[in-house]
């Protein structure tokens, strides 16, 4: 088996984007059997209507196959009741919190309101997982300009992860969050120094995409570069060499694509939105790249399937 614990599915009302079911077709092609949602769809996955709406989507041949993440907000109702979801359906597979602003409206840039969700979790005993997209806003700067798409790596500077990673460490440790805390999408070294360095202490995972392996960000040195526009962005070659260690190392858990489509339009013209359709990545990476890294059979399987069935999956067969 091999899992994919974090894509972007889109449908709903960005089904010209992707849908789920066009998703299990790439999956088909690339070697993958389960995928894990993530909840800033349009609309977004927060309740139990929207997990209900969500999961009708599913084609029916494909739902042992779905999972997906409830979106986290500081609202205490919505996530005691994005909790109790967790508990008692298969298919939701933990929460997910946006450390700052990515696509999407779920954005929560106030420390204060992400310290505040520790709490709630928490004080509601949820031991399940939390996934978080961290890129500090405070360090994130304005300076993007599409005639010149690096630029978009200063926006989003590799301290804006590292500084967020940090936080939330903070926080599930001052809270006494007893579930896990897992890091989506580690793009520098920094962080996954920082993330080794805790895992005694608290209950932690983190995973890297196909593009922050296989790519750095001299990619987006022309007009071209408005595709690789993803976030976090690409990193210097030096983090792409770490990461590619640390994955060797067993200092990051799992792949996970996130995948995340768009039109060409928004890609090279306004919006010019963050993302890249990294499932089409994975079947290369998995079968050619990472033998040639000196990865063997039994560390590629703990990557794409055995450390995530472990952490999300225990007990199902």
């Amino acid at each position: 088996m091999r899992i994919d614990p974090h894509v972007h599915c889109r449908d709903g009302r960005q089904s010209y984007k992707e849908t789920i079911e066009h998703v299990f077709r790439l999956c088909d092609r690339q070697g993958i059997d389960v995928v894990f949602d993530m909840p800033n769809a349009d609309p977004p996955v927060l309740r139990t209507a929207d997990l209900e709406k969500r999961l009708a989507l599913v084609p029916e041949g494909d739902v042992s196959r779905y999972r997906v993440f409830l979106g986290a907000t500081a609202d205490e109702n919505q996530l005691a009741e994005a909790v109790a979801l967790t508990k008692k359906c298969k298919q939701a597979v933990g929460l997910k919190m946006y450390a700052g602003r990515s696509v999407g409206e779920l954005g929560i840039c106030s420390e204060e309101l992400q310290r505040k969700i520790y709490v709630i979790l928490a004080g509601l005993g949820y031991e399940g997982v939390l996934a978080v997209h961290c890129e500090k806003e405070s360090m994130c700067r304005n300076v993007f300009d599409p005639r010149h798409p690096a630029s978009h790596c200063r926006c989003r500077p590799p301290e804006a992860e590292t500084l967020s990673v940090e936080d939330q460490i903070n926080f599930a440790r001052a809270a006494g969050f007893r579930g896990g805390l897992h890091i989506c999408h580690v793009s520098a070294a920094a962080s996954v120094a920082l993330i080794k360095a805790v895992r005694a202490e608290i209950k932690i995972t983190c995973g890297v995409t196909p593009h922050h392996l296989l790519w750095d960000n001299t990619r987006m040195n022309n007009r071209e570069g408005l595709l690789y526009k993803v976030n976090p962005p690409l990193r210097e070659l030096s983090d792409c060499i770490a990461l590619r260690r640390a994955l060797k190392a067993g200092d990051i858990d799992w792949i996970e694509t996130d995948h995340a489509p768009h039109p060409l339009s928004e890609k090279l013209y306004p919006p010019y939105l963050s993302g890249y359709p990294s499932l089409c990545l994975y079947g290369d990476l998995v079968d050619n790249v990472l033998p040639l890294w000196g990865l063997d059979e039994n560390m590629i399987k703990d990557l794409t399937c055995n450390n995530i069935k472990k952490t999300f999956m225990e007990g199902e067969s």
